[in-house]
This record gives C-alpha cells, sequence and structure tokens, in this order.
C-alpha cells in the first residue's frame, strides 16, 4: 500500500497527459468530424466518396494499426514525430470518424422544412447550416459523442505502446521498477473509472442544459 502511495503524484502526472491527449484528440476529432459530416451531406460527388472512404478505412482498421502507422510508418518517408505529437495525430483522426457519423446522423435528424425556412428568409445555404442546422445538431448528438468522448478517453491507453507516459505507461513503469503487478492495475482502472465517471457527469449536465435552452 506504501508503494501506492508514494507513487500517486506519478501517476496523477500519467492521469494528466491521459486527459490531455483525450481533450486536444477530441476537439480536433470533433472538427475533422464535422467536415466530413457536411461533406457526406452536402458535398458533391468527389467530397462524398473521399468522405466515405475515410470513415470506412478508419472505422475498418484497429486503433493501434493506425498508431503504428503515424508513429513507425511516417518514418519511411522521412516524416519523424514524437511519441506525444503521434498520439494526438492518430487519436484525432480515428476519432474523427466515429464524431462524423454522430454528427451525419445529427444533422440528418434536423428537420429539413427549417433549411428551406432560412433560405427563404434570404440566408445561403452554407449560413442556414452555421446559424440553424449545426446548432441544433450539436444539441441532438451530445449523447453519443459523451460515449465517443469516453471511449477516447479509454483508448489513450493504446499510446503507451509508443512510450507516451500516460496513465498506463506509468503504471507499466511502476511494475518494472517493483516487480508486483495487481495493485498498480487496480489503481490505474480506479483512476480511469473516476475520469469516465466525472466526464460522464459533466456531459449529462451538459445535454440537460441544452435541452431546456
Amino acid at each position: 500500500m506504501d508503494m501506492i502511495i508514494d507513487n500517486i503524484p506519478f501517476l496523477l502526472k500519467g492521469a494528466y497527459y491521459t486527459l490531455l491527449i483525450t481533450v486536444v484528440s477530441m476537439f480536433f476529432g470533433l472538427i475533422i468530424g464535422l467536415i466530413t459530416a457536411i461533406a457526406r451531406i452536402k458535398g458533391n460527388r468527389f467530397f462524398r466518396n473521399v468522405a466515405r472512404g475515410y470513415v470506412s478505412i478508419i472505422r475498418g482498421t484497429p486503433p493501434l494499426v493506425q498508431i503504428f502507422i503515424v508513429y513507425f510508418g511516417l518514418v519511411d518517408f522521412g516524416i519523424e514525430l514524437g511519441s506525444l505529437t503521434a498520439a494526438y495525430i492518430a487519436l484525432s483522426i480515428n476519432i474523427g470518424a466515429y464524431v462524423s457519423e454522430a454528427f451525419r446522423g445529427a444533422i440528418q435528424a434536423v428537420p429539413a422544412g427549417q433549411t428551406e425556412a432560412a433560405l427563404a428568409t434570404g440566408m445561403t445555404e452554407a449560413q442556414a447550416i452555421r446559424r440553424i442546422v449545426i446548432p441544433q445538431a450539436i444539441r441532438i448528438a451530445i449523447p453519443p459523442l459523451g460515449n465517443t468522448f469516453v471511449g477516447m478517453l479509454k483508448e489513450t491507453s493504446l499510446v503507451s505502446v509508443i512510450a507516451v507516459t500516460e496513465l498506463m505507461r506509468s503504471a507499466q513503469l511502476l511494475i518494472a521498477q517493483y516487480y508486483v503487478n495487481m495493485p498498480f492495475y487496480l489503481t490505474i482502472a480506479l483512476m480511469y473509472w473516476i475520469m469516465s465517471t466525472v466526464f460522464t457527469f459533466i456531459l449529462n449536465r451538459l445535454e440537460k442544459r441544452l435541452s431546456v435552452y
């Protein structure tokens, strides 16, 4: 028990990087996902096919393989990325595909009559999408996005394989030092659970607030 207490600061630092990777990847993933969703719904044939292909490839391949491609594979082309940068890029691209599906469903759930009404008031289609459709779609997409966000939090453990010292990697380093497994694995499991529970609570509150306003 003492070794756990003594190493709490080290594990908390790992948890900080876990949260940092989650937030940064989700931020860029939201941007990628929104652009992809709009491309699939409103884009011309070329952009629809590109967006559809991106989603199919990312959802059809393991996240770990995607991380290896970004971190190790790009070296073949002379592109060497730091482990943290590679983690941001790989996870952002990965989460963007799943976010795009949530946004696509949400955008299609907004009644078409609202877009038509916006166009009738003199708005362009781009303005109608930005001012009318997207705000409502975001509210509709909050529940699936929340699940995706929590999933991303847990998926960050995969980047431990490229030596990013997030929570999982921190536990592995301590296990190598103390030659015991269960105490550290149970501790980080508890920490993941706490972070997931807090995020779920925040997202539930946000959903309720948006449903009112």
